[in-house]
């Protein structure tokens, strides 16, 4: 069996999500329609795709890595071509490639990356409207960079998140940037991984700091329990950026 390695990028905007727990072929979501395609492609009725990270209905992605195991001899730049055609317009496969046999593209993944778009002018883009997050009011870029340092190392991040999982919620945070310039501002998270809804409750919580809804010093006590993050961000301006391995 071949291990195919594929990049994707798709527009979020009119799916549920990459995927739902544990259902590849969802109705509704990003991966049935690359299910759907590939079973097609070869002809074969059984075909599992590992994902590099779990994006959320509404999300975006620049940069999603997959692979999947399977005995069609197609060349690669045959099946990206295949993909191409017949995935509907708002998802697009920019690489193929054969991977090693034991590569998997969510276990084998160290960072993950987020940038989340926001837009600061005066007057919302029409044309933007469905990509960006619009700013009805600056926000504070300093309180917002002191906060981000509080949530930045390894924390249990379960109250920044909407998971139900047993398993551990301790996660590493690499980093937080927040930049501006021009009409745009823009949060970049990178972390090893991200728990359900854990980027956009972050992302939700420095936003309220920045419009001085709530002030950094909240930020332990969400950690604690003894306060609750803010309500998740919008997803239209979220795009994972990139994952690394």
């Amino acid at each position: 069996m071949r291990n195919i390695l594929f990049t994707i990028e798709y527009d979020g905007s009119r799916y549920q999500g990459l995927m739902r727990p544990g259902k590849a072929d969802s109705a509704g979501t990003v991966s049935a329609k690359i299910m759907d395609v590939l079973q097609k492609m070869t002809g074969e009725g059984s075909i599992e795709i590992h994902y590099g990270c779990r994006t959320e209905p509404g999300v975006h992605a620049y940069a999603q890595v997959a692979n999947f195991k399977t005995g069609t001899d197609m060349d690669v730049a045959d099946i990206r071509h295949y993909l191409n055609r017949y995935l509907p317009m708002d998802i697009a496969v920019t690489s193929v490639r054969e991977a090693a046999t034991r590569f998997h593209a969510q276990l084998a993944a160290t960072a993950r990356t987020y940038v989340y778009r926001m837009s600061i002018s005066d007057v919302p883009s029409i044309f933007d409207r469905k990509h960006t997050y619009h700013c009805f009011k600056v926000p504070d870029k300093k309180v917002m960079q002191e906060a981000a340092l509080l949530l930045t190392g390894i924390h249990d991040f379960k109250n920044f998140s909407d998971t139900r999982t047993s398993k551990s919620t301790v996660r590493e945070i690499y980093g937080i940037d927040i930049y501006s310039s021009g009409e745009e501002m823009q949060i970049l998270l990178d972390a090893d991984d991200f728990l359900y809804n854990m980027a956009r409750m972050l992302i939700g919580t420095l936003l309220d700091i920045g419009f001085g809804v709530r002030k950094k010093e909240d930020i332990p006590e969400i950690f604690n329990g003894t306060q609750t993050s803010s309500p998740p961000c919008d997803p239209k301006g979220l795009y994972l950026q990139e994952i690394s391995y």
